[in-house]
C-alpha cells in the first residue's frame, strides 16, 4: 500500500517494472524514449507559464476589485510562493505511479486555475470576508498543485539521464516558462482574452499538457482510456467557456454595477466599463470597478475642477491635463477663447479612443477632441512631464484616487516639483483631492505635499451627489494667489459666490493636525489612503 494519496496499487505490467529503485519508487524510466523525455521538458515551460499566469489573474482580479495593487500581488505572491513549498514537501509521499499522479495534477489544476477569475468576480458582490476567503482558497490550492508538478517531473528524468542533468535542465526551462508567462500576460492575454477568458485559456494549456502527456508515455499510465476521457471532458469545457467567455464576463460584470453594461474593454492598462441607466438617461464610466463619473452631476465635478483654477489673473495660453481622457474637462477648457493649446496626457489609448469615437460620450463631451487646439498624448504622466512639448500656463490633474503606490506617485513632491518647472510666470494647478469627507488625511495630505512645493496655495469642496463631498487643491509659483477674476463663461453649476463658499471647511472636515508629506522615496499616502477608506468601510 502506498503512502500517497495520488498512488494506487502497482503499475500494469504493459508499462514501467514494479521493482522498487533506490529511492523506494515503484516506477522505471530508465528506458525513457527520446520523445516521451522531449515531451516532459516541453511539459515544464508550459506548466511554469501557467503557474506564473495564475498568480498574475489573481493578484490582478484582486487590485482591479480591491485596489492596492502592491498589497494585493504581494500577498498573492507570497501565500503562493508558501503553497508551492508545502506542495514541493508533500511530493516526497508520492513513490508510485508518477506520470499518472503528474497527469491527474494538470487536470484538477485546469478546473481550479481555469474557473479562478470568474469565481472571483463573481464572489466579490457578496462581503469583503467572503471574497478574501475564496481568493485564499485558490491561491493557496494552485499553489500547492503547481508546487506538486515540478518535484515529479525531476524524479521522472532522473532515471533516465541522471539528478544533476535532469535538475539543471528542469530549473531553467522552469525559469523560462515563468519568464514566457509574465510577459505574454500583459502584452498578450490580457488585451485580447480579458481576466476571465485568460484563465480559461490557461487552464486550456495545462489540460493540453495532461492530454499529450498521456499520447507521449501511455505506456507508463495505468487506465489511461479512463483518465483521458475525464482529460478530453475537462478540455472540452475549457473551449466552450472560452467561446462564452465574453458573456460570462458581462455576466460576471453586471453583479458589480447597478446599471446596464453597454460598452466595456479590458486594456493593458485597466478594466474600462461604461454603463446607464435608461430610465434616468445617465451615462457612467467605471475604471477598475471606480466610478470615474455620472452623466447626472459630472458637470459639478468638471466645472469645480476647471473653472477656479482659469480665473485666476494671468496668461492661460498653453494648458495642460494630465489625466481627462474622457474629454469632458476639456470641454469645459473650449468655452475660453484665449487658449491656444490644450495638451492632455493620458496613458491609455483606449479611453482616448473612446471619448472620440463611442456616440454617447461623443455628445456628453460635446465632441472635444475634434477641436484644432487639442492634443493627445498617450504617455505615462510621470515620464510625460519630464520633458513636455511647451511651458504651460494652467496644469489641471484628474487622476484617480491614490489608491495604490503607482498612483500615489502622482501625489508627491518630486511630481509637483516636475510640474512647478514646466510653468510659466504667473501658472496655477490644481488637481482633484478625493473627499476630505470620506479621506480625510489623505485630502489634507495631498495639501500638505503641495505646499512644500509651490509658495501659494488653497483648498476647496464642493457636493456632488454620485460622490459625496469632494475636494480639490490649487497652487500657485507667486507667493499668493490674487482673488479670482469674475466668471465669464456659460456654467450649470459653478458660480462665482460658489467658489468664496468653497474655500470654508466644516469642523467635522476641516484640516487635520498632522497631515503628511507624501514623496515617492516614501510611498506613505496611498497607506493613509486605504486607512481612510477602511475606517469609512467600518462605519458602514
Amino acid at each position: 500500500m502506498s503512502e500517497s494519496g495520488f498512488v494506487a496499487p502497482s503499475l500494469p505490467s504493459a508499462g514501467a517494472a514494479n521493482a522498487v529503485n533506490l529511492n523506494g519508487e515503484t516506477d522505471d524510466f530508465s528506458d525513457l524514449s527520446g520523445f516521451g523525455r522531449g515531451a516532459l521538458l516541453a511539459s515544464i515551460v508550459v506548466v511554469a507559464l501557467c503557474g506564473i499566469v495564475y498568480e498574475l489573474i489573481i493578484g490582478a482580479v484582486s487590485s482591479y476589485l480591491l485596489g492596492n495593487s502592491v498589497y494585493q500581488f504581494s500577498i498573492t505572491i507570497g501565500f503562493f510562493m508558501f503553497a508551492m513549498g508545502a506542495g514541493s514537501f508533500v511530493s516526497q509521499y508520492i513513490r508510485a505511479r508518477l506520470i499518472y499522479n503528474f497527469i491527474l495534477v494538470e487536470i484538477i489544476l485546469a478546473v481550479i486555475g481555469g474557473v479562478c477569475s470568474i469565481a472571483l468576480f463573481l464572489t466579490f458582490p457578496f462581503s469583503p470576508a467572503t471574497y478574501s476567503t475564496v481568493m485564499m482558497a485558490f491561491i493557496l490550492s494552485i499553489g500547492f498543485l503547481v508546487g506538486l508538478e515540478i518535484p515529479i517531473l525531476t524524479r521522472i528524468l532522473a532515471q533516465s539521464s541522471g539528478t544533476r542533468k535532469s535538475i539543471a535542465s528542469v530549473m531553467s526551462l522552469d525559469y523560462v516558462g515563468a519568464l514566457i508567462g509574465s510577459v505574454a500576460f500583459p502584452l498578450v492575454l490580457l488585451p485580447s482574452l480579458g481576466l476571465v477568458r485568460a484563465s480559461f485559456a490557461i487552464g486550456l494549456a495545462n489540460i493540453l499538457v495532461a492530454l499529450v502527456t498521456l499520447v507521449c508515455l501511455r505506456d507508463h499510465v495505468p487506465r489511461p482510456r479512463r483518465l483521458t476521457v475525464i482529460a478530453l471532458g475537462v478540455f472540452v469545457a475549457l473551449g466552450v467557456l472560452i467561446g462564452a467567455g465574453a458573456r460570462l464576463t458581462g455576466f460576471a460584470q453586471q453583479h458589480l454595477y447597478f446599471d446596464d453594461i453597454i460598452w466595456q474593454k479590458q486594456t493593458p492598462y485597466q478594466s474600462l466599463v461604461v454603463t446607464k441607466a435608461w430610465k434616468k438617461n445617465d451615462l457612467r464610466l467605471y475604471i477598475d470597478g471606480h466610478l470615474q463619473f455620472a452623466q447626472e452631476d459630472e458637470h459639478r465635478y468638471h466645472e469645480a475642477l476647471v473653472h477656479p483654477v482659469m480665473s485666476y489673473a494671468g496668461r492661460r495660453e498653453n494648458i495642460l491635463i494630465l489625466g481627462g481622457g474622457d474629454g469632458l474637462a476639456v470641454r469645459e477648457l473650449l468655452k475660453y477663447t484665449d487658449i491656444q493649446y490644450i495638451d492632455l496626457v493620458d496613458i491609455d489609448p483606449a479611453i482616448t479612443d473612446l471619448a472620440r469615437s463611442f456616440a454617447p460620450l461623443v455628445q456628453l463631451n460635446k465632441n472635444a477632441f475634434a477641436d484644432a487646439r487639442v492634443q493627445v498624448f498617450n504617455q505615462d504622466a510621470f515620464t510625460f512631464i519630464k520633458a513636455p512639448p511647451r511651458a504651460y500656463d494652467r496644469v489641471i490633474i484628474d487622476m484617480p484616487d491614490p489608491h495604490d503606490a503607482a498612483l500615489s506617485k502622482l501625489y508627491s513632491v518630486e511630481f509637483y516639483a516636475m510640474i512647478r518647472s514646466t510653468l510659466r510666470e504667473g501658472g496655477v494647478v490644481v488637481t482633484q483631492s478625493s473627499s476630505p469627507f470620506f479621506a480625510r488625511r489623505t485630502f489634507w495630505s495631498v495639501g500638505e505635499t503641495m505646499k512644500a512645493v509651490f509658495p501659494a496655495h488653497e483648498a476647496y469642496q464642493v457636493s456632488i451627489p454620485s460622490f459625496g463631498i469632494w475636494g480639490f487643491h490649487l497652487a500657485g509659483v507667486r507667493n499668493d494667489l490674487e482673488s479670482p477674476a469674475p466668471l465669464r463663461v456659460e456654467t450649470r453649476y459653478w458660480t462665482q459666490e460658489l467658489g468664496a463658499n468653497a474655500m470654508v471647511f466644516p469642523a467635522d472636515i476641516a484640516q487635520t493636525s498632522s497631515p503628511i508629506v507624501n514623496s515617492i522615496f516614501e510611498p506613505r499616502l496611498y497607506q493613509l489612503y486605504l486607512k481612510d477608506m477602511k475606517k469609512r468601510l467600518a462605519a458602514g
